[in-house]
């Protein structure tokens, strides 16, 4: 991981990064799901920051939000999106 995620990452007490925009009910989910379990997370949210948003696809290769990070073992690990999220809970 390079760049501006590492930037975001940097210093973070969370369990979890997601980056969102407004009126995605993907994000909604995701955010309900970690406040359900008892996960801290940090939320980004690039509604208005298209700069930034281009980046973290670049970054990533995921096109869509939520962009979502594990952030409890040493290295911060790149989970994808809801979808994928709820598939390493199954």
């Amino acid at each position: 991981m390079t760049g501006i995620i590492n930037e975001d990452v940097k210093n973070l007490d969370s369990d979890f990064l997601i980056y969102s925009t407004d009126f995605c009910p993907y994000c909604v989910a995701a955010k309900r799901f970690f406040e359900s379990n008892e996960y801290k997370f940090t939320e980004i949210n690039l509604t208005k920051d298209f700069e930034k948003r281009n980046v973290i696809v670049q970054e990533t290769g995921h096109r869509t939000v939520p962009v979502i990070f594990d952030l409890r073992e040493d290295k911060p690990r790149f989970i994808g999106g809801f979808d994928d999220l709820m598939a390493e809970q199954r």
